[in-house]
């Protein structure tokens, strides 16, 4: 039974939590009217954003109903391995590589030249492994959020010791734009105001982990999943729904765009407009939605994981995905970036992979 303290301290926890959220927020996704202005895509009225997303829902629709012809399993020439550093007596750290061009689906000339101005360091895939010096094990590839992609980081940011002393092969995956994939001084594309270069975004990050979904299991995993945070929650989701992954734990999860913008007040006009504008961009981003298509996971090995106190990807977003996956919602009372509390979440994660005989016994 919890003390009063306990409780008090939750509280309290909960409150700075919901600060460091809303500062963030105003740091990032704040735009002044001027870069508004500036953004082709902000800078649309009512009527010509729904005419754009129109057009885009048009080139993008067809591929719904058949996920691998949009996400093509592809098979590089080579992968290459560069040794990092020993893990303990049993391990070994690694940073894996591949060559991963991927012209857009969208052939306007316009997007088409902006990616290609990215394209030298985009289209080199990067995941950085935990290998066991004994043979393959159970592998979990872990991605990272929005802004995010510095190995250095994310190696803290996940439990990447306490999942590989458990007896996992860990992967910590890289999405387009962002790290090594991504410019100096240069906003990833991924998230983008314009939707083609969103959708563009997750159809390369889903092809290139299907890649190393491949590479895993040739290796000898016997078992293969994905946990991500915040933009890598969704990205979970979204491959969860393409890949007959073994398991899947979203956590912190973006779940809607659509959701996102409005919720952001991206959306423009009166009540009647942006609930129109609302529609129409959940359906142009369908083709790259984790709520569009049934999950390829078996129900009972996902976990949703939420912070009560989230203010960047709210609980709601947590709570959608949960119920079109079939998983189960594990709630935290910490945020997004104070994750106060997620220690009982991954007990879960640890309880559900033992039960499955994908865990090192205790």
């Amino acid at each position: 039974m919890p003390t009063l303290v306990h409780k008090v301290r939750k509280a309290l926890t909960a409150q700075v939590a919901v600060g460091v959220d809303e500062a963030l927020s105003k740091v990032i996704f704040s735009r002044s009217e001027r870069s508004k202005q500036a953004s082709a895509a902000e800078s649309l009225g009512p009527r010509e954003r729904l005419a754009r997303l129109a057009e885009v829902e048009a080139t993008y629709a067809p591929y719904l109903p058949d996920p691998d012809a949009f996400f093509p399993v592809l098979t590089p020439p080579r992968f290459d391995e560069a040794f990092v550093r020993p893990m303990g007596p049993n391990g070994v750290v690694t940073d894996l590589s591949w060559s991963s061009p991927l012209p857009p689906l969208h052939l306007d000339p316009a997007l088409t030249k902006r990616l290609e101005s990215r394209a030298p360091v985009n289209e080199i895939a990067h995941a950085r492994l935990f290998l066991h010096r004994d043979g393959p094990r159970p592998a979990i590839i872990l991605l990272h959020g929005y802004l995010g992609g510095d190995v250095r980081v994310e190696e803290r940011a996940f439990p990447v010791r306490w999942l590989f002393d458990r007896g996992l092969d860990v992967a910590l995956g890289l999405l387009p734009h962002h790290g090594k994939r991504g410019v100096r001084g240069k906003r990833p594309l991924l998230p983008a105001s314009d939707p083609r270069l969103t959708i563009e975004g997750f159809r390369h990050g889903v092809v290139d982990l299907r890649t190393l979904v491949a590479f895993l299991r040739k290796r000898g995993s016997k078992a293969v999943g994905a946990m991500g945070m915040s933009l890598g929650g969704y990205t979970t989701a979204l491959l969860s729904t393409v890949e007959p992954l073994d398991f899947a734990f979203p956590m912190i999860p973006l779940a809607s765009i659509a959701d996102f913008a409005r919720d952001r007040e991206r959306l423009v006009g009166t009540a009647t407009q942006q609930r129109e504008q609302h529609e129409a961009l959940e359906r142009a981003h369908a083709v790259v939605s984790p709520l569009a298509r049934p999950s390829k996971v078996p129900a009972d090995n996902v976990l949703v994981l939420a912070g009560q106190a989230d203010r960047i990807t709210p609980i709601a977003h947590a709570k959608k995905l949960a119920s079109h996956l079939g998983g189960k919602l594990i709630a935290f009372h910490g945020g997004h970036i104070l994750q106060a509390g997620r220690d009982e979440g991954f007990r879960e994660i640890a309880r559900l992979l033992g039960a499955r005989g994908w865990l090192d016994p205790r």
